[in-house]
């Protein structure tokens, strides 16, 4: 399934209930027909791992963010270049922190990959969709999108996210429509991104990207999908130019070590107390623990216009890594179990297509932590036998005491 089509998955009325990859695909493929009909759900692109796992719950619209902040200025206006200096941090590296601009909200980073940190942003006076929510939940919200905004508060919905990209990792030339402006004294870019964030469509003035070189030929982007067209606005966005600021820097923790992976299969991108990517960052606050995604051979470190995961075709051959708690799975827990399956054993499916893919779960022995390794999505490459040797050599952690977790650079090397 491409990133579209999980979009797309999320824009209807029907109620964000655990559903299998099956349901969600062709509640994709029934919202093609009415793409204009409702608005582009937040944390939709976060659902390509999510939902070709066939595991976990949807997120949907959550509690309002409301973090108090003093106001700021919207960052327009000309000032002087930051001088502070930016490490040259080895990947998997988290080199900033999250801050405050005006009324955005940029939280700490929980996605690393080779060439970039991605974190969420939150925004007052909008809700934001990274939480899975209950049946009981989903039942009082109601199944179509004007109750889903009655349910909290009538407040618009927003998906956002800064990625910060490693120096030559990000190209600005690639942004199509894209507009050079000048912010802060940076250079930058903004562009209006396309209904589900689908090229093939027509453009939606409430999914916007922001870019800025924040220091020498180094970019961020702030990505931002929301059911008003008015906020935020390019300039609001902008105000996150002179709030980002470098960080010591610190190794990203994951609560696993892996003890065997498929030859030329190599570390892509890390989720820490997250899924790995845009799936981490739909469902920040779900409380799962790590995962990883790997692929082969390695992806690119340059030219790069987003996140691996919200390009289509990116991620050719791969698998992911997902340690999660059991409430975050439909499926009943096995305590001790493995248990393995092929995208052919899927109710409906026909183990053909891009979202089809194996998987294995592997249940903690009292039950309370499932680890997943899964290829939905990415290619179908491993059989499952490779995929079950994968997860068995996983070996997981305290996931509730960090300090027992390893470094991710070390502990994705078996």
């Amino acid at each position: 399934m491409q990133l579209h089509d999980l979009v797309d998955a999320v824009t209807g009325d029907e109620p964000p209930m655990a559903r299998t990859a099956d349901d969600i695909i062709t509640a994709g493929r029934r919202a093609e027909r009415r793409r204009r009909a409702g608005f582009a759900s937040a944390g939709a692109a976060g659902l390509v791992a999510v939902a070709v796992a066939g595991a976990f719950l949807l997120p949907t619209l959550a509690a309002e963010q409301s973090t108090p902040a003093a106001p700021a200025p919207a960052g327009a206006a000309t000032s002087e270049v930051d001088a502070a200096e930016w490490s040259d941090a080895a990947p998997f590296t988290f080199t900033f922190k999250g801050y405050d601009a005006g009324t955005l909200h940029v939280q700490d980073p929980i996605v690393v990959s080779t060439a970039y940190q991605i974190a969420s942003v939150y925004s007052d006076g909008h809700t934001s969709n990274d939480k899975p929510v209950t049946k009981e939940e989903a039942d009082a919200q109601g199944d179509t999108i004007e109750q889903k905004k009655k349910a909290s508060g009538g407040k618009p919905s927003l998906w956002a996210y800064l990625t910060v990209y490693r120096p030559g990792a990000f190209d600005p030339a690639g942004i199509k429509d894209g507009r050079n402006v000048t912010v802060a004294g940076r250079k930058a870019v903004q562009a209006t991104l396309p209904v589900g964030l689908d090229p093939r469509n027509e453009l939606d003035p409430g999914n916007k990207l922001f870019a800025w070189e924040y220091a020498d030929n180094a970019w961020a982007a702030v990505t931002s999908v929301s059911s008003d067209d008015a906020t935020p606005s390019f300039e609001t966005l902008g105000g996150l130019v002179e709030g980002l600021k470098p960080s010591q820097p610190t190794p990203a923790l994951v609560p696993f070590t892996v003890g065997y992976v498929p030859q030329g299969y190599k570390p892509l991108q890390i989720g820490t107390h997250a899924m790995p990517g845009l799936s981490g960052i739909a469902a920040a606050r779900a409380g799962d623990y790590g995962g990883a995604t790997y692929t082969k051979p390695a992806a690119p470190t340059s030219g790069l216009t987003g996140p691996y995961d919200a390009v289509e075709g990116a991620i050719k051959d791969g698998f992911h890594i997902f340690v999660t708690p059991s409430t975050s799975s439909n499926q009943s827990p096995e305590p001790g179990t493995t248990r393995c399956y092929n995208a052919s054993d899927r109710p409906g499916g026909d183990g053909s297509g891009p979202e089809a893919g194996g998987f294995c779960n592997v249940w903690s022995a009292d039950g309370k932590v499932v680890v997943q390794v899964s290829t939905g999505g990415l290619g179908n490459g491993l059989s499952q036998s490779e995929l079950e040797k994968i997860a068995k050599g996983i070996t997981v952690v305290d996931v509730n005491d960090e300090s027992t977790w390893t470094p991710a650079a070390q502990a994705l090397q078996p």
